[in-house]
């Protein structure tokens, strides 16, 4: 069970990797990357970013570029965030394939 701390920083880092990720993907049309949610480790040191790429054909391809780039993103996500956390966390990348479940689960039914 998560703590009350471990929340409001797992939803602050939600909406400054939210608008880090609308920032990037503003010059890519037709491109959207949305922060599902976010877990942060008891001791704030690792931060678990779920991610939702639009279209989804192209997430592996994101997901790559996300990777490669996790330094930069971290860089910027310091400087939004430097008054309210001391340690900057480590981040981690996945994919949030929840959306496509549930229209595979929604077309089986269908069926």
């Amino acid at each position: 069970m998560q703590e009350t701390r471990q929340n409001k920083i797992a939803r602050l880092l939600q909406k400054e990797l939210s608008v880090i990720f609308q920032e990037q993907t503003r010059t890519m049309h037709g491109v959207m990357v949305s922060v599902t949610r976010v877990r942060v480790s008891p001791d704030l040191s690792i931060c678990t970013a779920y991610l939702s790429i639009f279209p989804s054909e192209r997430g592996e391809e994101l997901m790559a570029n996300i990777n490669k780039n996790e330094k930069q993103i971290r860089y910027e996500l310091g400087t939004r965030v430097r008054h309210q956390l001391r340690i900057i966390p480590e981040l981690r990348f996945f994919i949030d394939d929840s959306l496509d479940y549930i229209d595979r689960i929604d077309e089986l039914l269908k069926k």
